[in-house]
């Protein structure tokens, strides 16, 4: 049930209290704690290859465990970057041998923790060289080396798991690249080049996921609604917490960025509502309603698909019509809160319309 709040009274905003109350009962979060103690579990059992590797690469969880929303059947989505050589930057730090020794530790820190075994027989796998996230950005190689994917989840979705320094070392090459245009226009710079990217990591997401559909696998009536809700809140929470932290300051900053990377796409929803974001009454009584009815919606779709792949299937089935509007109502719930971001200013209707046209 919502909370029903005018827009227009400061007396009638739910108080800090009564908004956390209600948000701590929502299944989502209890799946957020359980999933954090997961993620410490894979990192304490990550230590070892952390000291001995952790200077020179990082790895990185996206996906479920990224989201802070996994599931008793998430496998570990995650990428490697590999730190380059002084003397030769276009070659890791990395031998070969030194992959294999990542890649066997994750391994069998997955099948010691029991997740789900890894997509595509592990094929997936791969280490990335740090600058190849900046330099294919914006060209066709990007997508097909899979570095826009690499590039958008850890700046959407993810969690170091080894190497916080490289980590943190990549995001800073990778800021860099989006705010080029930054010096000389701090007061109000426009993260547009990022948001184009965003917005191409969506379009992405939807196209392969019809190329990848095949016609009468039952599957894909589960992949479509993770399409409709994890994949969709991903991308649109960071443009949501941006355009909502230009909106307040008429500006974003690298470390606005920065801030964004540190929460989970969850948070920033729950954070743009806070009373204490910034905002007046009206924006923060409206953002409350959207954010509440969004997270309602999606902690409903966790719940759904954390029951197993064949129970949420026959669920989904029995009841498909209801699923399917509400993954409309949660896209309508974000559409909304993109809407009531847009009518603060005039500036920051022009940074709404960018996502639109």
């Amino acid at each position: 049930m919502l909370l029903t709040m005018p827009l227009s009274r400061q007396k009638y905003l739910p108080t800090f209290s009564q908004w956390k109350k209600f948000m701590s009962n929502l299944y989502l979060f209890t799946a957020r704690v359980a999933a954090r103690e997961r993620l410490d579990k894979i990192i304490s059992d990550l230590k070892d290859t952390d000291a001995q590797f952790g200077n020179r690469a990082c790895v990185y969880a996206t996906g479920s465990f990224g989201r802070l929303e996994a599931g008793p059947d998430s496998d570990l989505d995650l990428f490697i970057i590999t730190d380059s050589r002084a003397d030769d930057p276009e070659k890791s730090q990395l031998s070969a041998v030194d992959e294999i020794k990542i890649k066997s530790k994750i391994i069998e820190t997955a099948e010691k923790n029991d997740l789900a075994k890894f997509d595509g027989g592990g094929r997936f796998l791969t280490s990335h060289l740090m600058e190849s996230f900046v330099e294919w950005l914006g060209s066709n190689e990007d997508d097909f080396r899979n570095t826009l994917t690499g590039r958008m989840l850890m700046l959407l979705e993810s969690k170091p798991l080894v190497g916080s320094q490289v980590y943190e070392k990549t995001i800073n090459l990778v800021i860099c690249k989006y705010f080029r245009d930054y010096n000389g226009h701090e007061e109000t710079f426009t993260p547009a080049f990022l948001f184009n990217d965003i917005i191409r990591m969506w379009r992405t997401f939807c196209v392969n996921y019809e190329f990848y559909r095949k016609d009468g696998d039952s599957r894909y009536k589960i992949k479509n609604l993770k399409l409709k809700f994890s994949r969709m809140l991903t991308c649109y929470s960071g443009i949501i917490y941006l355009l909502a932290i230009f909106a307040r300051d008429g500006r974003v900053q690298p470390n606005d960025l920065k801030a964004t990377i540190a929460i989970s796409p969850t948070e920033r929803l729950e954070a743009i509502a806070a009373v204490d974001f910034g905002f007046d009454e009206r924006v923060i009584s409206e953002l409350q309603q959207h954010v509440q009815s969004a997270l309602t919606c999606y902690s409903e779709f966790l719940e759904l698909t954390h029951k197993g792949a064949k129970k949420a299937l026959k669920e989904y089935n029995a009841e498909e019509m209801k699923w399917r509007e509400k993954s409309y109502a949660f896209g309508r719930s974000l559409s909304k809160i993109i809407d009531c971001l847009g009518s603060v200013s005039e500036r920051s209707d022009g940074l709404r319309r960018l996502i639109l046209i």
